[in-house]
């Protein structure tokens, strides 16, 4: 077929657009808009069966700021996301004053994952010892499809309360950026609660799950026929 010489600079700026979005789709910097999913009905092993599996994608790229503001106050009630966990997860919850209850002062942690309770005081060498827990860790989020969000997306989801629990902090540190495949809490009577957050929190985000993920999942499942998934926090646009 003969091109005219009149066709050729539209060829050419064809093929250099193609070039260019390929190469956009096989990078990290290329974000879509694709805002959270009502969490589906069912129980948690039948949500779990419609997760997309794939294997990890490279952490390339990964940073904490790639989710956005930390604790920030996503539902807007003034208080910011870490003092709405300790507020919601801890008993009898002493607030500073002047703060209209929301900066906890102190309280009573009873840990899911480990079973002990602990006494929690703020301070620069207490406050520590209760850490909040990314339930889907971030890195592992980034891993699994979060990368192709854009970054409010992506910072709803590290201040989800769907996707935040108190816990121990040396607990926390021990968990790090693991999966169901890596890690899974010490006090056995959780676990089945806990990977049911983590479906919950996976399909919200439309995040897949490895071969090995789905495995581990499905494993502590089958101990607990019929868990049900939390209900969602509500937090959907921001």
């Amino acid at each position: 077929m003969t091109v005219r010489k009149g066709r050729w600079a539209d060829v050419i700026l064809v093929v250099l657009f193609t070039a260019v979005l390929t190469g956009l789709t096989g990078c990290a910097e290329f974000q879509v808009r694709i805002d959270p999913a009502p969490i589906p009905t069912g129980d948690a092993a039948t949500v779990l069966a419609t997760l997309p599996v794939k294997g990890r994608a490279p952490l390339t790229g990964y940073d904490r700021e790639q989710f956005g503001q930390s604790w920030r106050d996503i539902d807007r009630n003034g208080c910011d996301q870490r003092n709405d966990v300790l507020a919601r997860d801890l008993a009898e919850v002493e607030y500073r004053p002047g703060t209209d209850s929301c900066v906890v002062l102190a309280g009573m942690f009873a840990d899911p994952y480990s079973g002990r309770t602990i006494p929690f005081r703020r301070g620069r060498d207490t406050s520590d010892d209760v850490q909040i827990d990314h339930v889907v860790a971030l890195a592992d989020a980034w891993r699994t499809g979060a990368q192709q969000l854009d970054v409010d997306v992506r910072e709803r989801f590290a201040n989800d309360p769907l996707n935040l629990m108190a816990t121990q902090g040396s607990v926390n540190q021990q968990k790090g950026d693991g999966d169901a495949a890596t890690w899974l809490p010490p006090a056995r009577g959780f676990r089945c609660d806990y990977v049911a957050r983590q479906v919950a929190v996976k399909a919200k985000y439309r995040l897949w799950v490895t071969d090995a993920e789905r495995d581990a999942i499905a494993g502590v499942l089958s101990g607990c026929p019929g868990q049900e998934l939390p209900p969602d926090s509500g937090i959907a646009g921001a």
